[in-house]
């Protein structure tokens, strides 16, 4: 595929919606979103009930988006993990007839320059920006771009509580795992765009703001629209699996991001797995490869590279009857996507002592409160690793 497939023949309606995403996670929400506000359309055609009450959490939600015909914008990143699954969302993308444009958004120094350039048009006409990181640098300077007066925030995980919290409150927009520590000269030069972000995400007369998401929101601002993420068309689209008698486990970035160590998440899964069974470890995409091969030959683990979002391949299956996790997003979207079904979803907390001196002194809190906030999984103590 040429970096600009699918870029050409843009039609006028598609590109009034303009969506933008940089991992297959946020690829995935978009088409869910999608999905349910093409059948809120239908509802809405048949003079049925717009949406069930439970849905939708503000009293004046604005006009229903129309789910169909939008132009989703992959901002690529370099890594090849995230590209594959990336190139196979994509497909999945236009299976359901939405346009795809592939932006080489990374690919040396003046590839932003030429992405921003290249879309700086599509922006300018869109009505509607769906996107699926507002942390993201990129997302925000596009953000200073476009005039669209319909803003909505599909989830990239466990970001999309922090993210909330931190746009109710007015705090600037800073990843949960980073905050605490000194803004870096970057973060400075930055500032000016990203405060203008976060203004841009802020509704006011004119300007509607909506959050797709399948976590848990305690802290909704003012004027926003909530809409719960059912996973209905990874449902409707895959399985339900066929599933096995053992266990599989699903791996994290924890240690990549600096908040685990390294040697006690590497025991800690050795003992899981030892206790209930697991035969296979679903590598995070950005779990790094040593890491990998040494989990492998000390666990006895079979290490799987999912191709596609974890939600899928376990829609898809064969999938283990019990599926073991840390504290990530999927302990919230795997009972969604697989309700129905007679899998069980285990959770285990992180021990304080896991914990690095780089973590944030925000860490623990948040772990706990993602684990906490699941609904539909059992929870399982922290193990004791040496």
């Amino acid at each position: 595929m040429s970096p600009r497939a699918g870029s050409a023949g843009t039609t006028p309606h598609s590109s009034r919606t303009l969506a933008f995403v940089e991992s297959p996670v946020q690829l995935l929400n978009v088409l869910e979103w999608a999905h349910a506000h093409a059948l809120e359309a239908d509802w809405t055609a048949s003079g049925a009930e717009l949406v069930p009450a439970q849905t939708r959490r503000t009293a004046d939600p604005g006009p229903p988006p129309a789910g169909a015909g939008l132009t989703l914008v992959v901002l690529s990143p370099t890594d090849p993990m995230t590209r594959g699954q990336l190139r196979r969302m994509s497909e999945l993308a236009r299976d359901e007839g939405h346009e795809v444009r592939w932006e080489e958004a990374r690919g040396g120094t003046t590839a932003p320059f030429h992405t921003i350039g290249g879309l700086t048009p599509l922006l300018r006409r869109a009505d509607r920006v769906v996107m699926g990181d507002p942390f993201s640098r990129y997302v925000q300077l596009l953000l200073t771009i476009t005039k669209a007066r319909d803003l909505v925030v599909v989830d990239d995980g466990t970001a999309t509580m922090e993210f909330v919290a931190q746009l109710a409150r007015g705090e600037r927009l800073v990843r949960w795992h980073r905050k605490g520590g000194r803004p870096g000269p970057r973060d400075l030069l930055f500032a000016p765009v990203s405060s203008s972000a976060r203004r841009r995400l802020t509704p006011r007369e004119g300007r509607r703001v909506e959050i797709f998401s399948s976590m848990p929101i305690d802290e909704t601002p003012d004027g926003v629209t909530v809409t719960a993420n059912d996973f209905g068309w990874t449902r409707a689209r895959f399985g339900p699996p066929r599933i096995t008698g053992s266990a599989d486990m699903v791996g994290t970035s924890l240690v990549e991001t600096g908040v685990v160590d390294g040697e006690r998440y590497l025991a800690a899964v050795r003992t899981l797995a030892r206790a209930h069974g697991a035969t296979r470890y679903f590598a995070h995409r950005r779990e790094r490869a040593e890491k990998l091969h040494r989990l492998a030959a000390e666990t006895g683990l079979e290490v799987v590279r999912p191709d596609l979002p974890l939600e899928l391949i376990a829609r898809r299956g064969p999938i283990g009857r019990t599926i073991l996790s840390f504290p990530s997003t999927v302990v919230h979207t795997l009972p969604l996507a697989l309700a129905g079904t007679e899998v069980k979803v285990a959770v285990c907390d992180i021990d304080p002592t896991w914990l690095t001196e780089h973590a944030s002194p925000r860490a623990q809190g948040f772990l706990s409160g993602v684990t906490g906030t699941a609904r539909d999984v059992h929870r399982l103590a922290a193990v004791s690793v040496v």
